[in-house]
């Protein structure tokens, strides 16, 4: 057992330094919380910096991170306590980047996150380019030049759309937060929050190091989980459960930036889950064929798992780009699109239970990973095959020079339809949990 749970580790290294999920979080909830009128209809709100908002309810937020931690224990099961101290304490007397610090070491996430005051304007809305803020002051991590989100500044004491405000915090958990938080990171804070190592993915690469935040393994086969317990040991629960407490917290108390804010915190770990290849180890493969490539790794023929990583790899970043483009394009042409129309579609909101402390577990992630087989074999037969199915490309590192939406432009109509179905369908989802999560913030608040 041993000797496999080191193979598959390795195999899931490789897997997990693909850690983004839906692109640009951003673009697809603005179209998802749009329809929800509690969202696009709520009035704006004064933009605060976080650090009068700690100071104004320190021992509320004693308290309720002090319950954060009583339900984790409680209700993840693979869950590291919390070190003692490290607990969030109430002191008055101490400065604003001290009580900041408390709070980052608190939640464990990097205590280096910029929580600039910023949003990402909504290109479909936008009626012309206002500033810009540099995304050096928005995210910790490295942004490519052809990027997507574009950063416009906020200022303490300005009024805000709510739309704006949580749409644009949805994508914030990619700009660092959750970065070398283990012991085996290259991090002063990883070495002292008691996470143990990195469950799997590389400690020194920053997104492979956050992947076990936005990676949720919980519908595995028994056997999967014998022969590596270690898949379990993913936390994005636990970052739900934070954030939307901490939304409900400050809307009580009279902080409704910071409750959108929040919230748009907690929806990114929700619609990571939503696609299959955050929800699932090995989409569209069987547990017995994961198995036995890595037992051939074993006995030291690895070329079969190396073509499997760099396939799952592959099929997960096209899928990711192709949304990306769909999205951003029909945003700045004003156009909608069968994309549009599903992240949009209140149908099915209803279809679902009513929000949950487990709900990401039992019915988000549940669904994602049922649709391995579905998705897999679609980007197989609708995308150019040097792009998933040729183990000798590695998408990620020409990315930048591939437009999908372009290169499929010449596909067959009848696989792009199936595609885009495909992909609508997975963002449907995305929408409606995405609703449901805030309906679930505000009903916890009496809004």
């Amino acid at each position: 057992m041993k000797k496999l749970a080191y193979a598959l580790g390795a195999l899931l290294g490789l897997v997990s330094s693909t850690a983004g999920a839906w692109g640009n979080h951003t673009l697809a909830a603005y179209r998802a919380l749009e329809a929800m009128p509690e969202v696009a209809h709520a009035s704006p709100v004064m933009v605060e910096p976080l650090e009068i908002f700690l100071k104004a309810e320190e021992k509320t937020i004693e308290a309720l991170l002090a319950s954060q931690e009583a339900w984790a224990i409680a209700n993840l099961p693979v869950y590291p306590a919390l070190p003692a101290k490290l607990a969030f304490k109430a002191v008055a007397d101490r400065s604003d980047e001290a009580r900041r610090m408390a709070f980052a070491h608190a939640l464990r996430i990097a205590p280096n996150s910029r929580f600039a005051l910023f949003i990402q304007p909504d290109p479909r809305t936008a009626a012309a380019p206002g500033p810009r803020l540099s995304a050096e002051a928005v995210t910790t991590l490295p942004m490519a030049s052809n990027a997507s989100q574009k950063f416009q500044p906020l200022k303490a004491g300005d009024m805000v759309a709510p739309l704006a405000v949580v749409a644009s915090a949805s994508d914030e958990p990619d700009y660092g937060l959750d970065i070398h938080l283990f012991e085996d990171s290259p991090s002063e804070w990883g070495k002292m929050y008691g996470l143990g190592t990195l469950p799997f993915g590389n400690p020194l690469l920053p997104y492979s190091s956050q992947a076990p935040f936005h990676m949720g393994f919980m519908h595995e086969s028994k056997v999967l989980y014998a022969a590596a317990p270690f898949i379990k040991r993913t936390f994005p629960l636990l970052r739900v459960y934070q954030y939307s407490t901490l939304a409900s917290l400050a809307f009580r108390t009279g902080h409704p930036y910071w409750g959108w804010r929040f919230t748009g915190l907690a929806l990114h770990y929700v619609q990571d889950l939503t696609q299959p290849y955050h929800a699932a180890l090995s989409p569209g493969e069987p547990t017995l064929k994961l198995l036995a490539i890595n037992a051939m790794a074993m006995a030291g023929f690895s070329g079969l798992k190396n073509n499997m990583v760099t396939l799952l790899s592959n099929r997960h970043l096209a899928l990711e780009k192709y949304q990306n483009e769909l999205l951003l394009n029909s945003a700045v042409a004003k156009q909608d699109t069968v994309l549009d129309h599903a992240l949009r579609n209140v149908d099915k909101d209803a279809n679902y239970p009513e929000w949950y402390d487990l709900y990401v577990r039992n019915v988000v992630s549940a669904q994602a990973a049922g649709y391995g087989h579905r998705l897999a074999q679609t980007l197989v037969d609708s995308m150019p095959s040097g792009f998933v199915s040729d183990p000798a490309f590695d998408f990620g590192a020409n990315e930048d020079k591939v437009t999908l939406v372009k290169e499929l432009a010449n596909a067959q109509p009848e696989a792009k339809v199936r595609l885009d179905a495909l992909v609508a369908d997975l963002l449907s989802n995305f929408g409606s949990h995405s609703r449901n999560a805030v309906r679930g913030v505000l009903k916890a608040t009496n809004r």
